[in-house]
């Protein structure tokens, strides 16, 4: 496994690797979510490229960007033992040089659900993204689908600037207890990780609901908001039941939908989400 910081030796690295390349963006401190989407490119690519970076510019000013869990020696580790091929570590400087102001902006996806709580968020995401994939040039990238509207705003960005990479959304990896993989776990006490389950239990209660026939979004939000509200460490930022593609907030009846939530639990800020009837 080879380890590269700089463009030139990035390209260098490349310009060797069997293709088809999959390509796994992250922002470190890796964990079973991570390491499920490098299994899953191992097992559709000839290579493996894993970038590593915590874009400082999908942090507000007051999210917690310099308190972000890292351990580079534990995630190189981790990747070379899960068979990867090449990573790459970039710096600020290298991503955003000096006068930097240029910006990848998709519009209508990222004003909704996430982005009308995080404004700036979606824009360094696709900005990050759009330069990751532009230096790698990978034939597949691989998502998780716990960001599902990251996982949507990367696919309609994909699209509408005619990247010819195909996007893979991997399935959520939970821990035992239901709760679903991230890295900011780390930041939960003991008793704030027994509330962080109501998320996933409110999202199986409402999955249940809907397998016996309810239909309402209403009811099916209210099933999920019932269940993390018993909880006096968790306050609820919002649920939403979304159309899955176009993420729009659905009413009455449904056929399908995007179950999604946002839950400060002590002060850290879970997210999780379910798709149900797809």
């Amino acid at each position: 496994m080879k380890t590269v910081v700089i463009l030139s030796e990035l390209n260098q690295e490349l310009s060797v690797l069997e293709r088809p390349v999959g390509f796994v963006p992250t922002m470190g401190y890796l964990h079973a979510g991570h390491l499920s989407l490098v299994e899953r490119a191992r097992k559709d690519n000839a290579s493996v490229v894993v970038s590593i970076f915590a874009n400082p510019t999908q942090f507000a000013p007051d999210e917690d960007l310099e308190d972000y869990p890292r351990d580079i020696d534990r995630d190189l580790e981790l990747l070379k033992k899960s068979g990867v091929d090449l990573v790459w570590i970039p710096t600020v400087d290298v991503m955003y040089p000096e006068g930097y102001q240029t910006w990848v902006d998709v519009d209508q996806l990222t004003k909704l659900l996430e982005g009308s709580y995080r404004p700036t968020h979606f824009r360094g995401v696709t900005t990050v993204v759009s330069k990751l994939f532009n230096a790698v040039g990978p034939e597949k990238a691989y998502f998780g689908q716990k960001d599902a509207q990251q996982a949507a705003v990367i696919q309609r960005m994909v699209r509408d600037l005619n990247y010819p990479i195909e996007i893979i959304v991997c399935p959520i990896v939970r821990e035992p207890d239901g709760v679903a993989m991230s890295s900011r776990n780390i930041y939960l006490d003991q008793d704030e990780r027994v509330a962080a389950r109501s998320l996933s239990r409110g999202l199986g209660l409402a999955r249940d609901a809907y397998q016996n026939g309810e239909r309402r979004a209403e009811a099916l939000k209210k099933i999920v908001r019932d269940e993390v509200e018993q909880e006096e460490l968790a306050q609820l930022q919002y649920v939403s039941c979304a159309d899955p593609e176009n993420l729009e907030e659905l009413e009455g009846e449904i056929q399908a939908g995007l179950v999604s939530l946002a839950v400060f639990v002590g002060g850290t800020r879970l997210i999780d989400n379910i798709i149900l009837g797809k």
